[in-house]
């Protein structure tokens, strides 16, 4: 991915699930590993490095389910994946009001970004970690900030934000 951010785009080719296997989940907390294990079992050698492609997995549909779908176990968490030898595609949709600090993020992440590329420590200081007045206690942006490293072939929303298309070259 050139350009680090998160981009909103509908018509966005990741978006396309021809050929994609289709999964649909309750929002069950306790059962997010079980489901990354399941997206990610038939991703070849290359693309699991290390198991990050499962963290990163894991990381996106603990989201839909914590942030999008509140822990609501009547609400569905929808998924979308594919794997072949040169990528993983994945997409997550869930039935909450989405990302909707999506383009406060992607200031923040160029701020951050441009604190860091200048070695300044108390204006890095100012950009460790990404917090609303909707955080919890454990929550600062470090899994998003991996993500948008991780998925190299790109980060995508729907308009509503609660829908995201990620993919995985490998490298």
């Amino acid at each position: 991915m050139a350009e680090k951010k998160l981009l909103v785009d509908e018509q966005n080719k990741l978006f396309d699930t021809k050929g994609m296997f289709y999964k649909e989940f309750a929002s069950d907390i306790n059962q997010i590993r079980f489901f990354t294990v399941l997206i990610t079992k038939n991703a070849i050698e290359d693309l699991k490095e290390k198991n990050l492609l499962e963290q990163q997995v894991s990381e996106i549909v603990k989201n839909a389910v914590l942030h999008g779908n509140k822990c609501d176990k009547s609400k569905k968490v929808r998924v979308w994946y594919n794997s072949d030898k040169k990528m993983f595609r994945l997409i997550v949709e869930d039935e909450g009001d989405g990302f909707q600090d999506l383009e406060k993020w992607n200031t923040f992440l160029s701020n951050r970004m441009d604190a860091f590329e200048s070695g300044d420590p108390e204006k890095m200081m100012e950009y460790v970690a990404w917090r609303t007045e909707k955080s919890g206690p454990n929550d600062g942006g470090n899994s998003l900030f991996a993500a948008v490293e991780y998925w190299n072939g790109g980060i995508v929303y729907n308009n509503k934000k609660n829908k995201v298309a990620v993919a995985r070259a490998v490298e």
